[in-house]
């Protein structure tokens, strides 16, 4: 059972690292092989530790979904331009699997903006702040889960030096 765990965690882990970036719930999916490892005779991390990255996680998620739309907002967007940022990104998701979300967020804040009445100038410095906050939200999940990555490896890397 121990070795289907291992397994498991290092599976979620390295695809929880690609959902940084992909389509994929990233973090949740990291955060899944850590506890996976923790349960396996390989690791043995303390409550504080599988806490913090549980809290973290969460921060992150919710701060992934907030990013393109606090983005917008910042740059002098409206609350069109932050629909149609999220609007984009989804819709982009289907449309052009891996680039779409960047695109789909970028146009959908600026068509947003367009059909909320503003110059195409304030429109434009809109969906730039859109495409920044979701490239601030992927950089905050792929540093989440390499951390938990590395700190799975360090874990695993213990236990067979102990071995040896």
């Amino acid at each position: 059972m121990d070795i289907l765990l291992l397994i498991g965690s290092i599976i979620c882990l390295l695809v929880g690292l690609a959902g940084a970036v992909l389509p994929l719930p990233g973090p949740p999916l990291s955060l899944v092989g850590l506890f996976m490892l923790h349960y396996s005779k390989y690791a043995d991390f303390d409550r504080k530790t599988l806490a913090f990255f549980t809290l973290v996680t969460i921060g992150i998620s919710i701060f992934d979904y907030y990013a393109p739309i606090w983005g917008t907002k910042k740059f002098g967007g409206t609350k069109y331009g932050a629909w149609g940022s999220t609007i984009g990104l989804l819709a982009g998701l289907f449309i052009i699997p891996g680039f779409g979300m960047f695109l789909g967020a970028f146009l959908g804040a600026f068509l947003g903006e367009i059909l909320g009445k503003a110059e195409p100038k304030k429109a434009l410095k809109a969906a730039i702040g859109s495409f920044l906050g979701l490239i601030a939200g992927i950089f905050g999940k792929v540093i989440l889960c390499l951390a938990m990555l590395i700190f799975a490896c360090i874990a695993i890397a213990e236990y067979f030096m102990i071995m040896l």
